[in-house]
């Protein structure tokens, strides 16, 4: 990448640690205006090394996905109102899938109240946070463990998936493009995923805004094979028309953080809530 300024460079690094970078904190870092790091942000994307989002960017789509910790700062604070969400969906008493990613994690942690789950995951990450409790029982797939992220995949993870027929699946994707296709980076994940899906009885989406600007190269589904759409903000116009024509609902969960930007009362928010659902 040729042409960047120290300053450019700088923000390209920082973007690689942490997944996105946001233009107020940058200002801040950098001592410069807001309207100088939007323009060292349009150069950048400019040269196709990142994508704007709103108040910031993140790191380009390419063929190769953002690395797990980087990923897990990113909109981490819409994951965690996502996860909440989801969670809210799933009644006591019931089986489910939840496959790899940082959203489905958060699931996995707004899950530890329930009572008498059965949880399969090809996600070790989820069979951690949620094996301890004495009414959660976990199934963990085997496999092959991707050392990157803890997810374990292969056909050995498929076939395990196969043999079960559960309630709801919780699932995530790398990128959702304008006609509906959920798409990911390894078609080894990509393969359990369709397991998952094809397994379930009701399957529920959960990701963030970020992924309508992304995209990857394998094809996990598309929107039409799922029932529920949990999300942080309003669809674009052709995701929005597909899931009124399909018939999917959309839960769109707001955090605290980001309600309170748009308060206009100045009145603190006591309530234990995380989210705020707008259903569409």
């Amino acid at each position: 990448m040729t042409g960047l300024s120290h300053r450019q460079s700088e923000i390209l690094n920082l973007a690689r640690a942490s997944g996105r970078v946001m233009v107020e904190d940058l200002a801040r870092r950098f001592e410069v205006s807001a309207q100088t790091i939007r323009k060292d942000l349009n150069d950048l994307c400019e040269q196709r090394a990142l994508t704007r989002i709103h108040g910031g960017a993140i790191i380009a789509s390419g063929v190769e996905n953002l690395a797990y910790e980087a990923r897990r700062f990113v909109a981490a604070d819409e994951k965690k109102a996502i996860g909440a969400a989801a969670a809210e969906l799933i009644p006591n008493g019931c089986s489910l899938f939840i496959n790899i990613g940082t959203t489905t994690e958060e699931v996995a942690s707004a899950l530890t109240s329930h009572e008498d789950l059965l949880v399969i995951t090809n996600n070790l990450n989820v069979a951690m946070l949620l094996y301890r409790h004495p009414r959660i029982e976990v199934i963990v797939a085997g496999g092959a463990v991707r050392r990157a992220d803890g997810a374990v995949v292969g056909s050995t993870a498929t076939q395990l998936i196969g043999q079960f027929k559960v309630d709801y699946a919780i699932i995530g994707a790398s990128a959702i493009d304008e006609e509906g296709a959920l798409l990911d980076f390894d078609y080894r994940e990509v393969q359990v995923a369709q397991a998952i899906i094809a397994n379930a009885r009701s399957v529920i989406l959960v990701a963030d805004s970020t992924k309508f600007t992304r995209s990857a190269p394998v094809r996990i589904a598309h929107m039409s094979q799922i029932q529920t759409f949990v999300t942080d903000q309003e669809l674009p116009a052709g995701l929005h028309n597909i899931c009124h024509s399909r018939g999917i609902q959309v839960i769109e969960a707001t955090s605290k953080s980001a309600a309170s930007e748009t308060d206009d009362t100045g009145a603190g928010d006591t309530s234990e809530s995380a989210v705020t659902l707008r259903r569409a």
